[in-house]
């Protein structure tokens, strides 16, 4: 599981039939400390994220459990799915709780 923010919507009238009533997102991976880690990167929004919301998503195929067991398909074309949007990350730095 990885940490992103919401950068953008993605709109495609024509998709995979898996895919239809699916909103796509453009998410940005963040590292630890929400700096912009690696390159942006499309997913399935499965739980109603917003831009500029800090969200959780997967990857590979652990990315296709959230809308296969939702829509009862075996195969759906996805390599990230955001399963979670963040309220608040603590990091913990020489005993202190830094809050994110």
């Amino acid at each position: 599981m990885y940490f992103g923010k919401v950068i953008g919507a993605i709109w495609a009238t024509q998709k995979d039939a898996s895919l239809v009533g699916e909103t796509l997102q453009l998410v940005q991976p963040l590292d630890a400390a929400k700096k912009p880690s690696g390159s942006p990167i499309a997913a399935v929004n499965s739980v109603g994220a917003g831009a500029g919301e800090t969200v959780m998503f997967v990857t590979s195929s652990e990315a296709a459990i959230p809308i296969r067991s939702r829509k009862q398909m075996s195969l759906v074309p996805t390599d990230a799915t955001i399963v979670g949007i963040v309220d608040r990350i603590d990091v913990v730095v020489d005993s202190v709780i830094v809050l994110k």
